[in-house]
């Protein structure tokens, strides 16, 4: 993976994984972003439990999965998104596709991966 500004703010690829993930999917879970990126689950939960204790995401319980969002009710979460988002727009297409290979939502048939 090539490390952006936000490995670089945070000093953490984990860091860096879940923000990503969460800006392209919406939600995630630990096991899934540590496929992703190839990172550790464990560097990856650590990572999700900071940003829950910081207020910027939450977590419901989905049968046995923790999926993360965005927290709706924090402002900090809000810039957070932005900032993720500019980072996000950054990257190019083939660099999309190298991070977020696997579908995690059903699209419409032909339409595109990358939004």
């Amino acid at each position: 993976m090539i490390p952006t500004v936000l490995q670089d703010l945070f000093s953490s690829k984990a860091a860096e994984a879940v923000l990503l993930s969460l800006y392209h999917d919406g939600e995630a879970y630990g096991r899934a972003i540590a496929r992703d990126f190839d990172i550790s689950v464990n560097a990856v939960q650590r990572q999700l439990e900071r940003f829950e204790r910081s207020g910027t995401i939450v977590c419901k319980r989905q049968g046995r999965t923790l999926v993360y969002t965005w927290n709706p009710k924090s402002r900090l979460a809000r810039r957070l998104r932005d900032l993720t988002g500019i980072v996000y727009d950054g990257l190019g297409n083939r660099t999309k596709e190298l991070l977020f290979r696997e579908r995690r939502q059903p699209r419409a048939k032909d339409k595109p991966v990358i939004r």
